[in-house]
């Protein structure tokens, strides 16, 4: 939309200006010679110039114009136009130049003066309007490039879905492939944790029953060295029994002896 306003703005200058284009030029009278003319009058030439929008040069002012020298043949010659087979581009102005002469000459200015003055001006305005136009496109111009433009951002939205379809459906594709990798890989983990728990179980049910085994032999092992410990007490006591039976028996010797002994001493002495 701005591009469009850009361009409806700056292509109304050329827009406007083609009605000024269509104005006639005004000719120098001194490049073309007065000829008489026995058909139209000059009211007349006037009155088709006015009605048919050509405004030429007042029949007066070409009868008040000073007599000049007859132009010599190698001046015509000179004044010429070269023969082309392209068709010549005609000047056209931007202004009314017969009301902008006759009011030069009216201000004093002769009418060569005033031709040239009007020349000077001509060319500076189409010079202007020449700089003026050359950075300005036409409205056709402008709303082809503005179609162009249009064509060009649709075709690259149009490679833009394509390319953004194109990356989504690789983006799922890669998406599921990784989903897929990963529940594998979950399974394969819980497998290995399984297993690794199975063989873990195992191993401690082995380590259970060699300990509970081994718990059973020292067992065993502290039961046979009780009853050995005891058997050896028994043995002990027993013995010391028998120790202290003997002890006694010697003392019983050693007493009565001890005591006969005296019984016969004193005896004796009695």
């Amino acid at each position: 939309m701005a591009a469009s306003r850009w361009s409806s703005r700056f292509a109304s200058p050329r827009v406007a200006l083609a009605p000024r284009l269509l104005r006639p030029v005004v000719f120098d009278s001194a490049a073309f010679p007065e000829r008489k003319s026995t058909s139209t009058p000059s009211s007349e030439r006037a009155a088709r110039a006015h009605s048919t929008g050509r405004p030429c040069l007042h029949a007066n002012a070409w009868r008040a114009r000073p007599a000049q020298e007859p132009p010599s043949l190698t001046r015509i010659l000179s004044r010429r136009r070269p023969f082309s087979a392209t068709r010549t581009q005609r000047k056209d102005h931007h202004f009314d130049t017969l009301k902008f002469v006759q009011r030069l000459k009216d201000e004093g200015f002769t009418e060569e003066q005033a031709v040239a003055m009007m020349r000077v001006l001509s060319d500076v305005i189409e010079e202007s309007i020449q700089n003026l136009t050359r950075t300005m496109v036409l409205r056709e111009e402008q709303e082809k490039a503005t179609y162009n433009q249009r064509v060009d951002f649709a075709k690259l939205r149009s490679e833009l879905q394509t390319a953004d379809s194109t990356e989504s459906s690789l983006t799922r594709v890669s998406h599921e492939r990784l989903t897929n990798e990963l529940a594998k890989l979950n399974s394969r983990l819980r497998d290995e944790v399984q297993r690794t728990q199975a063989s873990v179980r195992l191993d401690l049910n082995l380590e259970k029953g060699r300990i509970r085994e081994e718990a059973n032999v020292q067992e065993l092992k502290l039961k046979e060295t009780e009853t050995r410990i005891e058997q050896e007490t028994a043995q002990l006591r027993e013995r010391l029994e028998t120790v202290k039976f003997q002890t006694l028996q010697w003392l019983v010797g050693v007493c009565t002896g001890a005591a006969a002994l005296m019984l016969g001493v004193w005896r004796i002495l009695m």
